[in-house]
């Protein structure tokens, strides 16, 4: 037994000398932002320094819905006690689960100690960070994984370093540097240092958590590693330019964007600075993008590869409250945490950080919005209609356009969803299982034109609802903008084209979403042809159950409630209907959901122009 620790003390001796010439050969950063001679403030100083603990006590004192936040985490923390560590069993390629089960962990139990001070949370989150350490690698193939891993531990080091005995203290520290920093080193393991979506914030935060938690054991790699994420991070942040919208979609937002306030608030304790970041343009009004990102149903606009999910409670908006002064950024946050039950909180790992974002932030201030349409260009630009955030007949259009090009998108550029009458209409499918495509050997993740990710049955434009012409796919280098839009109350707009998503054959293609009168959606299509015969497939994906009633008229109904589809159109169309179902077996199923609209027959050079309206 003497003779393995001394092996692994050795090991762990020669990855903190290869991380020293590593991280000296690697790059020429600047110290521009850190100099080399910081020096770092006592333990805690992660996110929440030593003492501000008394104002989250004041504050669930005061406030009884953050009082919810806090015992469900408490009452989770005290299941913990008597569970067993996380083991190293891959998922696939992807150790994920693992990564973000022991953050919500150490996270979880290091606040319960912190905000009780009863040792049994420390000794408990203990156990499971030596378990981590003990890992042979923390999954650098998918480095996403080492990130989440490098945060927890990061956080439970630092929030428990007084508790925590020399040896343990020891013990993480080396795993940090040798299983989270060092693998950030090799080339062949970063490339996220040059991308633009979710692994940049992702990776970039946690090994700058990783850095200052352990800045003593290493002061030239953690400079260098805060520095060149200082400096990596801006590409990312730049992709909320110029108005807010994320290009990944809802629940990507909740991903890059919870890492990216963790490593503003974390670089900001520990630097008093966060270096003009958080004036990135766009990047504070990205808080609006998500505000109005979701319906009266609670359900979100899910486009592209963001999944499903409902009333996401997110810490990172409380973190933009205090950046702002629009009182009504957390009104749905706000909504949400009233409609939550504790249980459902506490499967959120970063639940810790809204306690420590909204301390300051007065709920009884929260006010309702009072614009009805927010715009968002970008790289994935969208429209976002409210026709009256104070009815429960609120109706709701999320409309998106883009490119397919775009990382995690589809071919979903014009598509759209509606709200109506407290139900989804016109729904959109989400994204599909990555382990269970994965497992077929599909390249999910490649976005040319004749990739095998558009064989799979939600990503194409066939199973959106857009247009499909002559039974192609959307062309992957089109991209569409909004190129106008309307304010006015009662007439809601938002016009897009479409025309470079399915050139040649057509010569232009322009899509205009309306809310009229507060009471009825309209999609208006202006297309011209080419010089041939065109088919052209009107598209409404719904769960609603789809009677069709004329050539002109579609009726859907759901929970007792009817709405109609009516094309307006002075040629002949044929309505359509059937399950929104794939052939092959390891897709999901789509129980439940139809595919439905109008097919038409465009003449060459014809310049045709149809309506649908939702209504009743």
């Amino acid at each position: 037994m003497k003779q393995m620790n001394i092996i692994k003390y050795c090991s762990l001796r020669l990855a903190l000398l290869l991380t020293t010439l590593m991280i000296m050969s690697f790059s020429k950063a600047q110290e521009k932002y850190v100099p080399a001679s910081y020096s770092p403030q006592e333990h805690p100083r992660l996110l929440l320094t030593n003492g501000e603990e008394e104002g989250i006590k004041k504050a669930i004192v005061e406030e009884p819905l953050k009082l919810m936040v806090h015992d469900a985490i408490i009452t989770e923390a005290k299941k913990m006690l008597s569970s067993s560590p996380v083991v190293h069993k891959l998922l696939g390629k992807r150790l994920l689960d693992k990564s973000r089960e022991f953050l919500r962990r150490i996270f979880y139990l290091s606040y319960a100690y912190r905000m009780t001070g009863e040792k049994q949370y420390a000794e408990r989150a203990e156990k499971e960070m030596l378990a981590v350490a003990a890992f042979s690698d923390w999954n650098p193939s998918h480095f996403l994984d080492v990130a989440e891993m490098t945060t927890g531990m990061a956080i439970g080091y630092d929030w428990l370093y007084q508790y925590l005995s020399p040896n343990s203290r020891n013990t993480i520290s080396n795993s940090i540097a040798s299983l989270g920093l060092t693998p950030s080193l090799d080339t062949e393991k970063c490339n996220w240092l040059k991308s633009t979506n979710n692994w940049n914030q992702v990776c970039n935060a946690g090994m700058t958590l990783g850095a200052i938690a352990v800045y003593e054991s290493n002061p030239q790699v953690a400079n260098k590693i805060i520095n060149r994420s200082i400096e990596s991070i801006h590409r990312s942040m730049n992709e909320y330019a110029p108005d807010g919208a994320y290009p990944e979609g809802y629940n990507y937002w909740e991903y890059g964007t919870t890492y990216n306030t963790l490593f503003l608030s974390a670089i900001q304790k520990a630097f008093g600075d966060d270096f003009g970041l958080s004036k990135s343009k766009g990047f504070l009004q990205t808080s609006s993008y998500m505000l109005n990102m979701t319906g009266p149903t609670g359900e979100s606009f899910n486009y592209s590869d963001a999944g499903g999910a409902a009333r996401i409670v997110a810490p990172a908006m409380f973190w933009f409250q205090n950046k702002s002064e629009d009182k009504s950024i957390l009104y749905s946050q706000k909504s949400f945490l009233q409609m939550r039950k504790p249980t459902d909180l506490s499967r959120d790992r970063f639940m810790p950080a809204l306690l420590i974002w909204s301390k300051d932030v007065q709920f009884s201030n929260i006010t309702k919005p009072n614009t009805h349409i927010w715009i968002g260009q970008g790289r994935t630009p969208v429209a976002l209609m409210h026709s009256d955030w104070n009815s429960p007949n609120d109706l709701f259009v999320g409309f998106k356009v883009g490119s397919p090009s775009t990382n995690h998108a589809h071919m979903d550029v014009g598509s759209f969803v509606i709200d109506g009458l407290g139900e989804r209409w016109a729904m959109d499918l989400g994204g599909e299982n990555y382990t269970a495509i994965e497992a077929q050997r599909i390249d999910l993740f490649n976005n040319k034109q004749m990739s095998p990710r558009w064989n799979v049955f939600r990503h194409s434009n066939y199973h959106h609802n857009t247009l499909t012409v002559d039974s192609a796919l959307q062309n992957v280098k089109g991209f569409a903008s909004i190129i106008s839009s309307s304010d006015a109350p009662d007439s809601l707009s938002a016009t897009t084209d479409l025309s470079s998503l399915y050139a040649p054959a057509l010569s232009s293609a322009i899509r205009t979403i309306s809310i009229i009168d507060k009471a009825k959606v309209v999609v208006k299509d202006q297309i011209k042809n080419s010089s041939k015969l065109t088919q052209v497939r009107w598209t409404l994906v719904t769960p609603a159950t789809v009677t069709i009633i004329d050539d002109n008229t579609i009726e859907l109904s759901q929970h007792n409630k009817t709405i109609r589809v009516k094309l307006n159109y002075k040629g002949k169309a044929a309505p359509f209907s059937a399950p929104a179902k794939p052939t092959t077996t390891y897709e999901r199923h789509n129980d439940g959901v139809q595919l439905t609209g109008f097919d038409f027959v465009v003449a060459p050079d014809e310049q045709a122009e149809w309506q649908v309206t939702f209504g009743k």
